[in-house]
């Protein structure tokens, strides 16, 4: 369950990164309310993912997904770049997230 959680706040993470894009610096009502309840709720679910899991590895993880998943929406639907260093930063990024999930307990 407490990877589930993780997993599911590195997702509101990118909410999160989207939404202050959105907000033009919490200049907008709505995007900015959207902002604030996705960065409390990812807050929250990793506060509660770190029950069992070591908070380094949680951490680690959790800006892991927010990173690598902001980035590559932002390649996506933003136009930023794609160069090949990037996605290989990227890939190394997405490699560790799962490094950590394969050798933490729990």
């Amino acid at each position: 369950m407490a990877w589930l959680l993780l997993s599911i706040a590195g997702v509101l993470e990118i909410g999160f990164a989207f939404g202050m894009k959105a907000s033009l610096g919490f200049t907008r009502l709505i995007p900015s309310l959207l902002t604030v309840a996705t960065g409390l709720s990812s807050v929250i679910l990793l506060s509660l993912s770190l029950r069992t899991l070591p908070v380094g590895t949680g951490y680690a993880v959790w800006t892991g997904i927010g990173a690598a998943g902001t980035a590559i929406l932002g390649m996506a639907l933003l136009g930023d770049s794609a160069a090949p260093l990037r996605l290989l930063c990227i890939a190394l990024i997405l490699a560790g997230v799962i490094g950590l999930k394969l050798v933490t307990a729990g």
